[in-house]
């Protein structure tokens, strides 16, 4: 896991920078903007993982596949926002294997560390007021226990065999890919004269 955070790094950062969803000035339009992109790359995600899940479904009944699905939550969202789901979708990479399948959920289950933060910054900002937003932590108290299983499952996986350098390469993919399909949500940075 340590070598997955690190290996990762770079590409997290990228995410988090492109989508700045701590800016102060964030507004209704802008996050309902990067939400139904976020809900598009879910989709996608998912799709590859349901594909995998099919063909190894012992493997991603270790994982609890069917309870760490979130693209429902991004509609539900937009939803609450009084948005429609954009169109479209990103075309990902294949799932082959269990291997790949844990690197593309360590990007988006890691996203729920994260969400706590960011759900306590968008309660706080005055245009969101009263708007409760679910996807970016989905399990809410279990966030914690949530992802502590799924660490456990990555490392059971490992140690019977699985190859680290295909879940790090399936994880700095998934990162870019993200980063890509939302660069149209990146706001442009101010530079102070």
């Amino acid at each position: 896991m340590r070598l997955l955070r690190t290996g990762t790094a770079t590409e997290h950062r990228t995410v988090e920078d492109t989508l700045d969803l701590l800016d102060p000035r964030l507004d209704q339009e802008r996050l309902a903007h990067v939400l139904g992109l976020m809900h598009g790359f879910w989709i996608s995600a998912e799709q590859g993982l349901d594909e995998w899940a099919t063909r190894l479904p012992a493997d991603a009944e270790a994982i609890d596949w069917a309870g760490r699905r979130r693209s429902g939550l991004f509609a539900g969202d937009l939803a609450a926002l009084g948005a429609a789901a954009p169109d479209g979708t990103p075309r990902l990479p294949p799932v082959p294997g269990t291997d790949e399948a844990l690197g593309r959920l360590y990007v988006l289950e890691g996203s729920t560390l994260g969400g706590a933060f960011i759900d306590r910054h968008l309660a706080g900002l005055p245009g969101l007021a009263g708007v409760r937003i679910r996807a970016f932590s989905p399990y809410g108290t279990e966030t914690g226990s949530m992802w502590a299983a799924f660490r456990r499952a990555t490392r059971g996986h490992v140690a019977a065999g699985g190859d680290v350098d295909r879940i790090l390469a399936s994880a700095r993919d998934t990162f870019r890919a993200l980063a890509e399909w939302c660069r149209p949500a990146a706001r442009s940075r101010e530079v102070p004269a």
